[in-house]
């Protein structure tokens, strides 16, 4: 099972232009947020967000005491920096780098475990074989968390089966990151589509839910 992660504003941004995001929701839907991830195995996102943001992508929630979910980064040139929160983590929490070469030495002396999968050109992995792979490695139940080429590359794929989108009552503007990249629609019979299955308030926030049809 494969879920992605929005939590945007009303007209679907991410980030100001100048990549402000913190935060754009609540700390309900925050809170809610972590609880998601602590019900899946593994949370993913791109490179560019690790670099971006330098997350911890751990479940941070008073009272938790479940597994941490496996930290997973789509890596194809391995930049993540040995100073980051991810790799300076990797030996308490399972921390995973996809990328389309061999590993590199100092990330696996630092305990993150490098996963090489096939280039598809101009260093975009194959997300059905990272998925593959994740899978031989036990983690099926992936929460991809961003960034919007990331969930544009998922959804083009038809990898998403899940959608939990929490949206905050601001407008950011047409200048502002989108949640989802480019999708190449040309006719919108080829949109992909979801069934809503819930909509609830949480703060300020709305909590959208939807599965695949």
């Amino acid at each position: 099972m494969i879920t992605l992660k929005l939590a945007t504003s009303l007209d679907g941004r991410i980030a100001t232009a100048g990549g402000e995001s913190r935060w754009i929701t609540g700390e309900a839907a925050r809170h809610q947020v972590h609880r998601l991830r602590g019900a899946h195995d593994a949370v993913l996102i791109g490179a560019e967000t690790a670099l971006a943001d330098d997350p911890e992508l751990t479940v941070r929630l008073p009272g938790y005491e479940g597994p941490q979910p496996a930290r997973v980064i789509l890596d194809s040139r391995q930049r993540l920096p040995l100073d980051s929160r991810l790799a300076r983590g990797a030996a308490e929490v399972r921390t995973i780098v996809v990328s389309t070469g061999p590993a590199r030495p100092d990330l696996a002396a630092a305990g993150v475990q490098v996963v090489e999968v096939p280039d598809l050109g101009e260093g975009r992995p194959d997300l059905t074989q990272v998925v593959a792979a994740l899978r031989k490695r036990g983690l099926a139940r992936i929460f991809v968390e961003g960034g919007g080429q990331v969930a544009a590359s998922f959804l083009r794929c038809g990898l998403v089966d899940r959608l939990e989108w929490f949206r905050a009552p601001m407008v950011i503007g047409g200048e502002g990151r989108p949640a989802i990249g480019a999708l190449a629609v040309t006719a919108l019979a080829d949109a992909p589509r979801l069934r809503r299955r819930e909509v609830r308030e949480l703060g300020e926030d709305l909590w959208e839910r939807y599965e695949r049809i």
